[in-house]
Formats: C-alpha cells, structure tokens, sequence
C-alpha cells in the first residue's frame, strides 16, 4: 500500500493527486488548505522499481485508498497536472466511485496540444535557461536529484509571479516519470484516452492559469466530447502551478473551496 497522508478530521472527504508523475508531496499545501472544510487524503503515488509503472497500476492504487479510506462515501478528486490526467483515468474506470472532480493545471491528451505547449515553452526559454538546462546533464549524476533541478530551473517558463517552492520531503522520482508518462502517451495513441472519459458522470471543472504553457483551452476543447458537463475556468495572471502565483493563489482557493461545497 502506498502512503497516504490526512488532514482534517471533519467534512466531505477530498484526495489531492500530485504531478509529475514522480513529484510526491507537492500537492501538501493544497491539501493543508482545505482540511479546514475537509477531510483530505494525499496519496503519494508509487514510485518506480520492480514491473514498470502504468496508468492502470497508478488508478488501482488510488482504487485500493478510496477503499480503505472511504468507504462507501464518493470522495471528492482534485488532481494536478499529471494528477488530473489520472483523476479521469480513475473516473472512467471507476464511475460511480468519485464525485466531483478538480483539473488543476491539466497535461495534454492529443499531439496537437503537446506541439503547441513545447512551442509556447520554446518561446519562452532564454539563451542563460538554455545554457543552464545544458549544463545540468554533466554537473548532477544522479537522474532523480538531475529531474528535481530542472523543475526549479524552468520555474520561470511556468509561472507569472510564484512565491516560492514548498520544497517536499519525497524524493522526486525521474524512472517514475518516464515510465509512468510513456504509458500514458501509448494510451492516447491507441486511442484509449480522451474517449474512455465518455464514461465519466461526475461533474468536472477544469481550473488553468492564462499564462500555463498547456494550452488551456486547446486541452478543454479536445475533453468536452467526451465530457459535456467540463466546466472551465482560466485564472488571470496564473501559471501552471495556481497556488504559488501571488496574484492568482486566492482565487484559485476560493473557487475549489466553493465549488467543491456546492456539489458535495
């Protein structure tokens, strides 16, 4: 079983997925912000070591924490980045297992979008980034240590104006990363997703920063076939990560705090 971390002791139950995949326990000042009307759950997804990882490795996982941890109750799912692809996954495996659902800062699930985010993440990159990035591959051994170094140092290319990184205790998982998203890839390329998310009746909001190198709306438009009941709301002066942006962090709370309580 893999660890999960509670807060709160009172209210509707909320799970909080983090992204990456491999980044455990970013999603801690998420989930410490809501536990004053919630009880949250934040499972740190597994990491990699042994059979490769996989979608459907990382959607038993959270099935075998809802279980134990909920019961019969349909716990909310507020998922980031990565963990809003697995939000869905999760849903359309298991439909009547979750309501409502939270898209945070939403990966992409066509090569269009990808293609338009790699070139809006091009444009933004800077001679110095470029040359930093570079020098990361000859100055940092180790690949987990090496993936943790480039978050940091792209943290520009993501954000308006973050306040700074909660650092987390988890070490961040580069094998996880790669497996876990190769999988993810080859699922879309077999057209298994977005399509399989046809089967989700939960209501949806998708919440994304005007400034997230994920084009927002491109992503939203390529989901609504499949789910008709996605509400979206971009956030101005917000990058990918809401809850670190000056301007943007109270809005983005006051919003899930608010629908999460309506639909519960």
């Amino acid at each position: 079983m893999i660890t999960v971390r509670a807060y709160g002791t009172a209210g509707p139950t909320v799970v909080v997925l983090h992204g990456g995949p491999g980044a455990p326990g970013e999603m801690a000042p998420v989930a410490r912000e809501l536990a004053n009307s919630f009880r949250v759950l934040e499972p740190l997804q597994r990491g990699s070591g042994g059979e490769p990882l996989t979608v459907a490795i990382h959607v038993q996982d959270l099935r075998e924490v809802i279980l134990e941890h909920c019961g019969a109750e349909r716990p909310s799912l507020v998922g980031y980045s990565w963990g809003a692809m697995l939000a869905l996954a999760y849903a359309a495996e298991h439909p009547t297992s979750a309501d409502p659902i939270v898209l945070a800062g939403c990966g992409t699930f066509d090569p269009v979008s990808r293609s338009r985010m790699q070139k809006i993440i091009n444009e933004r990159m800077t001679p110095e980034l470029r040359d930093s990035l570079r020098r990361l591959e000859s100055e940092i051994s180790d690949p987990d240590q090496r993936f943790r170094a480039v978050g940091k140092l792209i943290d520009s290319v993501y954000s308006v104006d973050p306040i700074p990184r909660e650092e987390s205790e988890e070490a961040a998982d580069a094998r996880g990363f790669e497996e876990t998203w190769n999988d993810m890839l080859r699922l879309q390329r077999e057209g298994i997703y977005p399509a399989k998310f046809a089967a989700i009746r939960s209501p949806v909001l998708m919440l994304h920063g005007s400034f997230d190198p994920h084009p927002g709306k491109m992503i939203r438009d390529s989901l609504l076939p499949y789910l008709p009941q996605l509400e979206y709301v971009e956030l101005p002066h917000c990058g990918h990560t809401p809850w670190r942006e000056r301007v943007a962090r109270d809005e983005f709370f006051a919003m899930l705090r608010s629908w999460l309580a309506r639909r519960v």
